[in-house]
C-alpha cells in the first residue's frame, strides 16, 4: 500500500483494503494483557481466543506475528477505548500508537473499532453462560476481542455503512 498499511476507523475504507475478504485477528488491549478473537474468511462470525500476557511492543509483535502467520491473518481490528462521551484520552492514544506500530510490523490494515461497551457485554454473556468469576477473569479480555470483532464484521457485512 503506498504510504504504508491503512489504519483507520472507516469499516468501508477497511473492507475495500480488504477485497476478498480474509480472517481478521482482533485486539483487546490491556495494561496487563491483551485478549484476541479471530472470525472466518467471510465474516459470518468470531470466535474468542487466547488471553495473552502483555510485554513490551517487541514481545508482542513477536507472538501476534506467529499468530497472525498461523491463521493467515489479512487485517486487524483494534479496540479503541473511547470515553463515554466519545471523546479519547490516554489510553486511547496509547492504542492508536499500537495500531501503528503493529500495521507497520506486520504490513496489514488496522482498523480501530470502537470498544465502549465490550467488556460489559462479554462479561453479561460469560455470566448468562454460568461462567464462574475466576473464570470470567481469565476470559474476559479474549471475549471483549470477540465483541468487538464481531461489530466490525457485521458493520462491514452489512448492506449499508
Amino acid at each position: 500500500m503506498a504510504g504504508g498499511p491503512l489504519i483507520t476507523d472507516d469499516t468501508r475504507a477497511f473492507a475495500d483494503a480488504l477485497p476478498d475478504g480474509g480472517v481478521l485477528l482482533a485486539l483487546d488491549l490491556g495494561t496487563k494483557t491483551i485478549g484476541t478473537a479471530t472470525c472466518d474468511a467471510g465474516w459470518a462470525f468470531a470466535t474468542a481466543g487466547k488471553t495473552l500476557p502483555r510485554g513490551k511492543f517487541g514481545r508482542d509483535r513477536e507472538v501476534l506475528g506467529e499468530l497472525a502467520k498461523a491463521r493467515g491473518i489479512a487485517g486487524v481490528v483494534i479496540g479503541l477505548p473511547l470515553n463515554m462521551d466519545g471523546t479519547e484520552g490516554p489510553r486511547a492514544q496509547a492504542s492508536r500508537a499500537y495500531a501503528r506500530n503493529l500495521a507497520a510490523a506486520f504490513e496489514l490494515p488496522v482498523l480501530l473499532w470502537d470498544e465502549r461497551w465490550s467488556t460489559l457485554s462479554a462479561e453479561r454473556d460469560l455470566i448468562a453462560q454460568d461462567t464462574s468469576r475466576a473464570k470470567r477473569r481469565a476470559m474476559i479480555d479474549s471475549h471483549a476481542a470477540a465483541v468487538i470483532l464481531q461489530g466490525a464484521i457485521d458493520r462491514m457485512a452489512g448492506a449499508a455503512f
